[in-house]
């Protein structure tokens, strides 16, 4: 069985240590990965600083050729990487192509940002200064990223690491290194200088603990649970290192009178059923206006009844299995409660043993009460909680009813009703009649306990960047 290689300084790398890859679908280990330890870890890191002169010094022209050279071979090699993110992850092989597609694009737009590290002139209060305001890279950066989009949340922050001139290590997930090592194979076959990309693997507790201590690590950014960013802030706090998190979320999706039907249950399908529910902008609570209920309960739980649940690499599934048996034990969990608590089940709530331990049916719940325990946190999975509502006050009131605020949707054809949501939902991205706002040149991430900082648009290199101020007496 292959085992799978960090690349350290330029080079690929075996431990002698590993652990396993296990396909979500069947439960087999198909492949193992290299791990490291904390000392394999500091010596990245001061690899990373060796090569942080010359790659900041790079013109940022030069810096963004790197990146698209780095996604044409992500696009020579598209189909591999998201045959790859199936058998690592689960899903279906459209959508892991839809990831990869993506993981493209944020190269690309990062690799035409860096040339735009902008500055400016400030008019001076004093006779005889100037000054001037210019935005330098930060240093050595390390990114942490999740399992469930493993390549694009990655790139996501290594491409802007990249575009500002500081060098960056990805620590993937454990359950989903393998697309990790194809990126880095590209960006070997790119002509990347040794020590500005780095991949590590292995305990994920060891490998921050090092990030955190050690000083050369200037910057951490981490997708994940908002529990993990906790414990983040907390080791980072010693050394007051920057953080860049996007946890968990909570997300409501809200179908008013007026909306497009169709447009509504097929925003709602995307919403909510997309990586089999398990994304961190996924609407997790559905509010339905009155007038409009039946006739979208009915579309919906049709087009759900229709979702076909199967392993990633057959053609036509919808649906493939969540991460691991665990998850799905943890879904089906939501589903009981939320059950207990008087809420109906209108579809689905069961596990498909006939498919494997971590399947389960795409699911529909009404009239969940509001402490649920899928009503308080995210489902991660295919479940969806429909929710019947009256007034816009109301559902504003309890669309904003979380801890959390990543993302919230809106589907209707009130251009007025859409203003007065934007402003009024608690959520740092709002789709409204738009079940995938996320795209690469706007700003992602989320307000409240889901995360601090943003990703992608021009704020995605600017957390990479700090500002620096020179006043110049001039004579």
């Amino acid at each position: 069985m292959k085992v799978h290689p960090l690349y350290l300084n330029g080079a690929f790398v075996t431990t002698g240590r590993d652990l396993p890859v296990r396909n979500p679908a069947t439960g087999e280990t198909f492949a193992r990965m290299s791990t490291c330890g904390r000392a394999e870890v500091a010596q990245a890191l001061a690899d990373a600083h060796a090569a942080f002169p010359a790659w900041r010094a790079q013109p940022g022209r030069a810096r963004g050729d790197v990146l698209l050279r780095i996604a044409a071979e992500v696009e020579r090699r598209k189909d591999e990487f998201a045959r790859t993110i199936t058998l690592e992850n689960g899903k279906p092989l459209a959508q892991a192509a839809g990831e990869v597609a993506m993981t493209i694009d944020h190269l690309r737009w990062f690799a035409e940002e860096a040339r735009r590290g902008y500055g400016r002139i400030i008019p001076p209060q004093a006779d005889g200064k100037r000054h001037l305001v210019t935005k330098v890279p930060i240093g050595v950066s390390a990114a942490i990223s999740p399992w469930n989009f493993p390549i694009v949340l990655g790139v996501r922050k290594v491409a802007p690491a990249l575009a500002a001139g500081c060098p960056s290590i990805l620590k993937p997930a454990s359950a989903t290194p393998l697309c990790a090592v194809l990126f880095a194979e590209c960006v070997h076959a790119a002509g990347v200088p040794k020590g500005v990309f780095q991949l590590v693997a292995g305990a994920a507790a060891e490998i921050a603990g090092e990030f955190l201590a050690n000083p050369i690590c200037r910057k951490i950014s981490f997708t994940g649970s908002t529990e993990v960013g906790r414990s983040l802030v907390a080791g980072a706090a010693e050394g007051v290192k920057p953080l860049s998190l996007e946890l968990g979320g909570h997300s409501p999706l809200i179908v008013f009178d007026d909306a497009d039907l169709n447009v509504a249950v097929e925003g709602a399908m995307i919403a909510k059923y997309r990586n089999g529910g398990q994304s961190c902008i996924a609407a997790n609570r559905l509010y339905v206006q009155r007038g409009i209920w039946d006739s979208f309960l009915a579309a919906f739980t049709a087009r759900v009844a229709a979702l076909r649940v199967g392993p990633g690499v057959e053609p036509g599934v919808d649906v493939g299995p969540l991460i691991n048996p665990a998850a799905a034990d943890d879904a089906l969990a939501h589903v009981a409660d939320a059950q207990a608590r008087g809420a109906r089940l209108v579809h689905g709530g069961r596990r498909r043993a006939d498919l494997g331990p971590a399947f389960i049916e795409p699911t529909i719940l009404t009239g969940v009460p509001a402490d649920a325990l899928g009503m308080r946190d995210e489902t991660f999975g295919p479940v969806a909680y429909v929710n019947v509502f009256d007034t816009e006050a109301e559902v504003i009131a309890r669309a904003n009813d979380t801890r959390y605020g990543l993302a919230a949707y809106v589907f209707t054809r009130d251009l007025d009703r859409g203003f007065r949501l934007m402003d009024a939902l608690e959520a740092g991205m709002i789709g409204i009649n738009d079940p995938v706002p996320t795209t690469s040149n706007a700003p992602f991430g989320g307000s409240k306990q889901s995360g601090w900082g943003r990703e992608l648009g021009t704020e995605g290199m600017d957390a990479y960047l700090e500002t620096r101020h020179v006043s110049l007496v001039v004579r």
